[in-house]
């Protein structure tokens, strides 16, 4: 887990990694044997797409984030740096005699939560960014990162932590990344006009957080399970191309005015791009039961 922690007195930051697998490459494809007619693609039902899903899961390799491809009839893996080709035959040999249901890939950097539109927040020493701003009832709260509202119960505007947001009230990870801070400083606004939407594939998004700004990209899967190295597994997952940093952590993916994700990590930077994750803002909303200001 990658975490952007500033120092109040010095303005210092400073990042911490948590260890990873080791790294290694894909083995190569077998080449075909010589035929007349090439063979038919394999096609696997629902049933068995969804248990080699779950051997994914219970082969336990840091590193991977994987999700059921409908349309190719395949459950794609996608292998961030730090994992060897002993992780990827772990999960092979998870699969079982379905292992030709899984396509894998690799992807540059590492999958880690990023903690460090959002303006930026900070609590005990840490920074992350605000997603949306919710309310219930008369009571107005803002969605951030579960992995964000885990380490930080007091949340401030500033870094020197004098300007009061309020409490971390709720907060989920792993398996969910959201979190509930209610606003406790009546002088603080809360600016809104979003709509909760769910995201489509091919979709062109933005996301905001407060240390890269405003960066866009497009949604490449859905209902994706992510197992940070070293950080805990996430479910449910949107997967975009928009490129993150630690403490944009808890940001907003949003389309216009339709609200989709809360940044919860990713690989790479906003300097070679790299791949993120969002936790759905539709889920969030009916956990905590608020709506979007």
């Amino acid at each position: 887990m990658r975490i952007t922690r500033t120092t109040p007195r010095t303005g210092t930051t400073r990042r911490f990694t948590l260890a990873a697998v080791a790294a290694g490459l894909l083995a190569a494809a077998a080449l075909p044997l010589p035929s007349a007619q090439a063979a038919a693609p394999q096609s696997f039902s629902e049933s068995r797409l969804a248990k080699v899903d779950q051997a994914v899961l219970g082969a336990d390799v840091g590193g991977t984030a994987w999700h059921v491809d409908r349309a190719s009839g395949k459950v794609v893996v996608t292998a961030d740096s730090t994992v060897s080709e002993a992780g990827l035959t772990k999960i092979r040999k998870a699969a079982g005699a379905d292992a030709a249901a899984l396509r894998i890939e690799r992807t540059a950097g590492t999958f880690t939560p990023l903690l460090g539109p959002g303006d930026a927040i900070y609590g005990s020493g840490y920074r992350c960014s605000v997603a949306f701003n919710v309310v219930s009832g008369s009571t107005n709260y803002f969605l951030t990162a579960g992995h964000c509202g885990n380490v930080v119960k007091t949340w401030y505007t500033n870094s020197s932590q004098t300007t009061l947001a309020g409490p971390t009230v709720g907060s989920s990870f792993p398996g969910n990344d959201y979190a509930l801070v209610r606003y406790d400083n009546t002088s603080l606004s809360h600016p809104g006009g979003y709509t909760a939407a769910d995201a489509y594939v091919g979709e062109a998004v933005k996301r905001s957080g407060s240390t890269t700004g405003t960066r866009s990209g497009t949604v490449t899967a859905l209902d994706v399970t992510v197992h940070y190295s070293g950080g805990g597994t996430v479910r449910g997952m949107i997967q975009t191309t928009v490129c993150a940093e630690p403490g944009d952590s808890g940001g907003a993916l949003y389309d216009g005015t339709k609200a989709l994700g809360i940044t919860s990590g990713g690989s790479g930077n906003c300097s070679v791009g790299g791949t993120t994750f969002y936790q759905p803002v539709p889920e969030a909303l009916a956990k905590y039961r608020v709506t979007l200001s």
